[in-house]
């Protein structure tokens, strides 16, 4: 069977850009090894699809996407906006609301998300095969020749939208690297992101107690050159750290370097504690618990018999250590919760093997968008949006 092009994976990248690439007129096979498509879409957001981020400055993208060289994305990010993903949904009549920060979920089901992509695809006459695995991929004079459980198929253009490595038991497979390699192009080398960090269990046994509790804090890694910084909220687990705060810091931190945390930037803790000393009789556990949750400040204080009385019966001198190592608390990894529990893929296909324009490579006819290019974004919508404008420039470089 002849098409004008094929597109290997039927995630967000490979359904949109299928979709509007069908809709120019071409004919598109759409191929995954999955019987359903969009699985991460269907559990994104908690089931409601964080789909996009109003704050994403395409001008600017070092400040919201990591890679070898995130000014890559600059063209296909400033050429699909946000704006123009949301006035598709609204299209489509999807209610959605912003959460914080620019984030944009859907009202009801990230099913919602997932029909708008397929019907996109209907419109533009997309062939959808699935569950079909690729066994083979070969180029030639014709183009590309493909080996599937359906047989085999010929186009002159070959688009890969595999995704990464993240979260495999939904699918996710290295078969997007694999083809990369195939035709002599550079590979990023990968590793989680936006993922939970783990510690080891001895040092770990103090906080375990605390898994389930969550709380606004400031986090931080690497140094004076390269230092990242967010302001989220930090989830303690019965191995580590999760929550909005850890995942974002994840994609930044490096193995064997501290993160650290102030576990609460809104008060001064050192100026609080020595103010009550001259009022109050309360434990000095109790008096922090106006600051951080008081299961943590009883936690905390354990930590030295100085810290484990009246306030107005402390030192001074203990009562700022302790107001130091609350804001300053400095930390080692000793490692992350893998792909199993990593939203995205650091890492991936080289950019410096593809245009910024198309997404086609210096493989002729071969195109690679969404998660297996070395583009990782932010928590809140950014890896969405990637996938959005990434499909968008390469659907219309297809039928140019």
């Amino acid at each position: 069977m002849n098409f004008d092009a094929v597109i290997v994976g039927a995630g967000a990248a490979g359904l949109f850009c299928a979709g509007i690439a069908g809709q120019r007129g071409l004919k598109v096979l759409l191929v995954d090894h999955s019987a359903k498509v969009a699985e991460k879409v269907r559990i994104a957001g908690g089931g409601r699809c964080n789909f996009t981020n109003r704050d994403l400055d395409p001008r600017a993208p070092h400040k919201h996407f990591l890679g070898d060289n995130p000014q890559f994305c600059r063209s296909a990010l400033a050429r699909y906006t946000p704006a123009d993903f949301i006035a598709l949904v609204q299209k489509h009549g999807i209610p959605f609301h912003e959460k914080h920060k620019g984030q944009l979920f859907g009202d009801r089901s990230s099913e919602d998300f997932i029909r708008m992509l397929v019907a996109e695809c209907d419109a533009g006459g997309v062939t959808r095969w699935q569950p079909c695995p690729v066994k083979a991929v070969r180029h030639g004079d014709a183009g590309y020749e493909l080996d599937t459980d359906r047989g085999a198929v010929r186009a002159k253009s070959l688009v890969i939208a595999t995704g990464g490595l993240s979260i495999p038991q939904i699918g996710a497979s290295d078969f997007g690297y694999g083809i990369a390699k195939q035709f002599g192009l550079r590979i990023v080398p990968t590793r989680p992101a936006l993922v939970p960090l783990t510690f080891d269990g001895a040092a770990w046994a103090p906080f375990a107690s605390l898994a389930g509790l969550s709380l606004p804090v400031h986090i931080e890694t690497g140094g004076k050159k390269d230092r990242m910084a967010f302001d989220e909220d930090l989830l303690f687990t019965h191995r580590g750290l999760s929550g909005p705060a850890v995942l974002q810091i994840s994609s930044y931190w490096r193995e064997g370097a501290p993160i650290r945390v102030n576990l609460a930037p809104a008060a001064d803790i050192g100026e609080a504690l020595t103010e009550a000393k001259t009022r109050s009789r309360k434990l000095i556990a109790n008096e922090l618990a106006a600051f951080v949750p008081s299961r943590l400040a009883d936690a905390w204080v354990q930590a030295d018999a100085a810290w484990q009385r009246p306030v107005n019966e402390a030192g001074d001198k203990a009562l700022q250590q302790l107001a130091q190592k609350l804001s300053h608390w400095e930390l080692v990894p000793t490692g992350t919760e893998g792909y199993r529990k990593a939203e995205v893929t650091a890492g991936g296909v080289d950019t410096r093997d593809l245009s910024s324009q198309t997404m086609e490579s210096r493989q002729p006819g071969l195109y690679f968008i969404g998660e297996v290019v070395d583009v990782t974004g932010w928590l809140g919508g950014y890896n969405f949006q990637w996938a959005w404008a990434s499909g968008y420039a390469c659907a219309h470089a297809l039928g140019a």
